[in-house]
């Protein structure tokens, strides 16, 4: 047993920081005998690693050792941050950015240093030991070695005949995990973090597609059956498509499969909002971590203005996704559900996207321009904008730096407002749409490293808040004060009636703790779905009434309502967010599947469905989870296929419709 004793540790040590992590970041612990079946297999490898000399054993050993400790602190502070597991297309592709978060990083550290001290504990452990003479470092010969081996193959055979023959039912089954569906927050919950990296960096290195079939054979609601029960009078957003025209002759499976889906997917019916702006110009903002906290009658009374005016969201919801504010304003431009495991921001590229603003409104005749007061290839948003259609892009980097000082940090969106309205405000210009990524509500919310906190500071510091909760208010000021400042301009220009102004946020303030949300919110919000509580401000000078929706939301669903309130002519069924002024049932989507709907919240992590009202006897909470669940499922598969396949420059072409760009 001696001669085992290291791969033993190796085995502890990895089971243990599994634990910790799982216990720290999902209150619970993992499916214990899937981590230790799964285990195994690393400690094996580094057994076999660490057995082959002394000197390398010692060296080999501090270093294997400090390497796991550094990847499960690296992943508690990312999850803490974007409540998702970090994943090796992300970890390669923003390296060079992790400088501008180091100030987050330490606070999640100093924040949570137990867990931390926790994690390291298996290192302090090895020192003493090593110091002790408690740890032998000594080669261990071959035999001995092919024993380990052996006892990991049939380990890791074990934990897939577990996976294989248990439960497997669910979409969101072990196996399905395993082997079928990337869900890796899911995964971690059930087999650990380094199962799921393994599957992460081999799907990444090899090529990985969902099991599309479960797409094909799943049951989507089909519409076509209730029409005929339905009053003729009532419109729906569809285009003439001969769906099984399509179907029969396209080759492409992946293809073939939207074309399935779309066919059964409910279209959303015209209501008395369609066509509200039609032929007014929109000024779109997707604001750095803006929601309905950063709104006060005293403090950013422009943004009050807006909602108290115009439409008010109260039950709308940001949920944030991977790849923070990238995936946030993916989601919210193209509705669709962001692909999982890279940056769908820069897989776009060269796509095309018919029901992006730019390209909608290009159509009727409009010019298009887009802003960022930040780097302008930041998650490649040059190329994403570029296959969004805009006309023009201005950051820093393409002509933006000329304009205005962009050297702090964060820049200001009040010069950005300042420096770029003449573009599309000058004598004699068309109907425009102006797009505006702002970066002004940037963490972090202190004065010590943030610019416009620092500029805005004397205007929050009297408030009966803690110093972040102020920090964010100052933040999100400068917001508000572009916006007025845009409105002003508009005013001067004769178009403020014709315009038509949208604010939405990208993701919650994950700067702040949740204490610190709690501070500036008027009710009591969870970790788990209220955190991402937000709004969205749809507003016009000329609205003779505030319009208060009551209906559940998403940041997914923000495209299509404005779709039809521009009286677009488009299919709904294209798109997988909903117009939330009409009568479809309503669904929020987080990323690791958990979901809000009329009737309740659905947890995947925890598995618990909370009823949102008395429930009918005979309602089946199981099938309806299930239900839900599927119809989650695919609208992820379908936002991939759309995305890899460049779908709708495929439709548009088979249907003669004209492709911009």
């Amino acid at each position: 047993m001696k001669k085992y004793k290291s791969f033993i540790l190796w085995l502890l040590f990895i089971v243990y920081e599994e634990m910790v992590f799982s216990a720290s970041i999902f209150n619970s612990i993992s499916s214990i005998g899937y981590v230790i079946l799964f285990s195994i297999p690393f400690a094996m490898i580094i057994y076999l690693v660490t057995t082959i000399g002394r000197k390398w054993n010692i060296f080999s050993t501090y270093v294997l050792t400090l390497a796991i400790i550094v990847v499960f602190i690296a992943q508690f502070i990312y999850y803490n941050v974007y409540e998702a597991i970090i994943s090796f297309y992300s970890a390669t592709n923003a390296m060079g950015q992790i400088w501008q978060f180091a100030e987050t990083i330490l606070d999640v550290a100093l924040a949570n240093w137990y867990i931390i001290l926790l994690m390291i504990l298996p290192l302090i452990i090895l020192i003493a030991m090593h110091i002790m003479k408690k740890f032998t470092f000594e080669k261990v010969e071959l035999k001995n070695k092919l024993i380990v081996a052996i006892i990991a193959v049939i380990a890791h055979i074990a934990a897939l005949i577990c996976i294989s023959y248990i439960n497997t039912d669910d979409i969101y089954s072990n196996k399905n995990l395993y082997f079928n569906v990337h869900s890796p927050t899911i995964t971690a919950n059930r087999m650990g973090i380094l199962t799921t990296m393994r599957l992460d960096l081999k799907r990444l290195l090899f090529g990985f597609e969902e099991n599309i079939n479960q797409v094909i054979n799943m049951d989507v609601m089909n519409q076509e059956e209730e029409k005929k029960e339905i009053e003729e009078e009532i419109e729906y957003n569809e285009l003439d498509i001969d769906w099984e025209k399509l179907i029969e002759e396209e080759s492409n499976d992946n293809i073939k499969t939207i074309y399935k889906y779309m066919q059964n997917a409910p279209s959303t019916n015209k209501n008395e909002y369609t066509g509200m702006f039609e032929g007014k110009n929109l000024v779109v903002f997707v604001a750095e971590a803006f929601t309905d906290l950063a709104i006060d009658k005293d403090i950013t009374p422009t943004l009050y203005k807006l909602y108290s005016e115009g439409f008010q969201f109260d039950n709308f919801y940001t949920p944030l996704f991977p790849v923070s504010t990238a995936d946030g304003e993916y989601s919210t431009d193209t509705s669709l559900i962001p692909k999982e495991g890279t940056w769908s921001m820069k897989v776009i590229s060269g796509n095309y996207m018919p029901y992006s603003y730019a390209n909608v409104f290009e159509e009727q005749g409009y010019n298009s321009y887009s802003y960022h007061d930040h780097t302008a290839t930041y998650y490649s948003r040059d190329k994403y904008l570029k296959a969004m259609g805009y006309d023009s892009y201005l950051a820093n980097g393409t002509g933006l730096e000329k304009r205005m000082n962009l050297k702090s940090w964060p820049s200001s969106d009040v010069d950005m407002i300042n420096v770029t309205t003449s573009d599309y405000l000058s004598e004699g210009h068309k109907n425009f749409i102006a797009y505006y990524m702002t970066v002004s509500g940037h963490l972090n919310y202190t004065t010590l490293g943030n610019s416009i906190v620092n500029k805005n500071w004397k205007l929050v510091k009297d408030l009966e808040y803690s110093s972040k909760a102020k920090g964010y208010l100052a933040a999100q000021l400068e917001l508000d004060r572009a916006v007025e400042l845009l409105i002003e301009k508009l005013e001067e220009a004769g178009e403020l009636e014709n315009t038509v102004i949208l604010i939405s946020g990208d993701h919650y303030p994950y700067g702040l703790t949740l204490s610190e949300i709690n501070e500036l919110s008027s009710f009591e919000r969870d970790d788990t779905f209220e955190k991402h509580h937000s709004t969205a401000l749809i507003w016009n000078s000329e609205m003779e009434e505030p319009v208060k929706v009551d209906k559940i939301g998403s940041s997914l669903d923000l495209l299509p309502t404005m779709l039809n309130l521009f009286g677009v002519d488009y299919d709904s069924r294209l798109l997988m967010g909903t117009d939330i002024l009409s009568d479809s049932e309503p669904l929020v989507i987080y990323s690791n599947r958990s979901f809000i709907t009329n009737y309740g919240r659905y947890s995947s992590l925890t598995k618990e469905f909370t009823p949102s009202k008395e429930l009918e006897e005979d309602f089946n909470i199981e099938e309806y989870k299930n239900n839900i669940s599927s119809i989650i499922y695919n609208k992820y598969q379908i936002s991939r296929l759309i995305l890899e396949n460049d779908f709708y420059r495929k439709l548009w072409n088979k249907m003669g419709w004209k492709v911009l760009n």
